[in-house]
């Protein structure tokens, strides 16, 4: 019987052991997707407990409290940080083969350096233990930043962000790499007529200009993309249901926003064709920039209304979606590849039941000379744990070329996600190391293997990304 979470974790093999500790456990860390709050790097932000910490905003753990029974209060609600620690602990032994047991433990080990297992025996003792080291300069923002041997970070920004943040931490000489992502989600939410409006009214003030048209919307968001760019901003990043591909006319785009500006609900299709235009907008200002555009896409969100009128959307109420989005996704890329402004890609479905269609999407949009132009990206929320991340590998590895995976990234809002590069890394080797010793890749081409390995933990990003 194998110890848990010992210092060959995940690995089964000695072949896996070995790319693993002598190959991707050192490298350095490009978290080229993340939440982080970048206010909390630029001050250095020092956290008052284990608490704020480990189950602020973090609705993983939250669904799983609420799953357990555990009440709202102890949860969002204004119960103590102990309080709120102590039902994270009672719930933690029933989350045996979740992923948030594996993470649970991983972040104290690696944090902390924490061995015991997290449950009521031992939550008193953990929690005091954990806030009486946050009290030190090392586990501040930026220490657990530097701690886990992260180079870059990319945060996710709305376009009407001032990245004073990313300024300030760029001009305090703090070594690691804080880049903004461009994310103009809003900007393409007509659905609510009176939400809109106040965000053209903000996206104008941001720009300088006033919106009374599209041409005025699009040249808006141009300026604010400029500025992204000149404080490095290399990245897009759109959070959709799915892809949007209608025929529409210029006229018509008009027409809808004059129509949603006026304070109107556009009709299903009406909005369908307003997010078609601008989504290629928004592609081909990132293609003309040198850009990387990432869709996520396929969360279906808020379903619970009550909870949702209540706490705000990301809170823990959100689910994979069903859409067939493999026709609109094609029509998508293929137009902007027609105009020769199809930037390079990453394309993350949520629904793991897409990962061979996306595969297979990926080749028909490749071109020289970068290598994997159009990526698979890693699995997200629901499936950034082992299962998932050996499924999105496996479809990319029999359908197209494993080897030029930009690999992982935290998707994250906390400090603590880094070892989810850790767990990322061990399951990547697994899955080689598991080939290797069956005699499914030749232990001849082992020079190979372990740049592979290499190559999918750090140095494909580096070199896509060009941070």
């Amino acid at each position: 019987m194998k110890t848990f979470m010992d210092k060959d974790f995940l690995l089964e093999t000695e072949t896996a052991q070995m790319l693993y500790h002598e190959h991707a456990e050192k490298l350095p860390i490009i978290d080229y997707h993340c939440h982080l709050i970048p206010e909390m790097v630029a001050k250095d932000h020092k956290f008052r407990s284990i608490t704020e910490l480990w189950l602020g905003g973090d609705h993983y753990k939250w669904r799983a409290m609420r799953t357990n029974g555990v009440d709202e209060h102890f949860i969002t609600g204004d119960a103590t940080d102990w309080e709120k620690f102590q039902k994270w602990a009672e719930t933690v032994p029933y989350t045996l083969r979740n992923p948030l047991y594996h993470w649970t433990h991983l972040e104290l080990r690696t944090a902390f350096g924490i061995q015991k297992l997290l449950n009521p025996d031992t939550a008193r003792e953990i929690f005091d233990e954990c806030n009486e080291k946050l009290q030190q300069p090392e586990f501040s923002a930026r220490g657990l930043m530097r701690h886990y041997h992260v180079e870059s970070v990319c945060t996710t920004d709305d376009p009407i962000d001032t990245l004073e943040h990313h300024i300030a931490t760029r001009q305090s000489g703090f070594e690691i790499k804080m880049l903004p992502t461009w994310r103009p989600d809003k900007a393409m939410a007509v659905e609510n007529p009176e939400t809109y409006r106040q965000y053209i009214e903000q996206l104008g003030e941001a720009a300088g200009q006033n919106i009374h048209s599209y041409r005025d919307l699009i040249d808006a968001l141009q300026k604010r993309h400029d500025y992204f760019q000149a404080q490095g901003c290399r990245l897009s990043d759109h959070g959709i249901c799915e892809f949007y591909a209608e025929d529409f006319l210029d006229s018509e785009i008009d027409s809808i926003f004059n129509k949603v500006l006026a304070g109107r609900t556009p009709t299903n299709l009406e909005e369908r064709k307003f997010k078609s235009a601008l989504m290629l907008d928004f592609a081909r200002m990132d293609a003309r920039s040198g850009w990387t555009q990432q869709f996520h896409y396929g969360a279906l969100r808020n379903n619970n209304t009550r909870m949702m009128l209540q706490l705000g959307p990301d809170t823990g109420f959100d689910s994979i979606g069903e859409w067939n989005t493999a026709i609109s996704m094609s029509k998508f890329l293929d137009r902007l590849d027609m105009e020769n402004l199809l930037a390079k890609t990453i394309l993350y479905p949520l629904n793991p039941s897409a990962n061979e269609m996306i595969a297979t999407m990926l080749g028909n949009f490749q071109q020289g000379p970068t290598p994997g132009k159009i990526q698979f990206g890693s699995g997200w929320w629901f499936n950034d744990q082992k299962d998932g991340m050996e499924r999105q590998m496996n479809a990319l590895s029999v359908l197209g070329l494993l080897s030029r995976f930009v690999g992982m990234l935290t998707d994250s809002r906390s400090f603590l996600s880094y070892p989810r590069h850790e767990y990322f890394r061990r399951t990547l080797c697994n899955l080689i190391g598991r080939d290797v010793e069956n005699g499914e890749i030749p232990v001849e081409e082992m020079p190979r293997i372990k740049q592979m390995v290499e190559d999918i933990s750090y140095y494909n990003a580096k070199n896509y990304f060009n941070f």
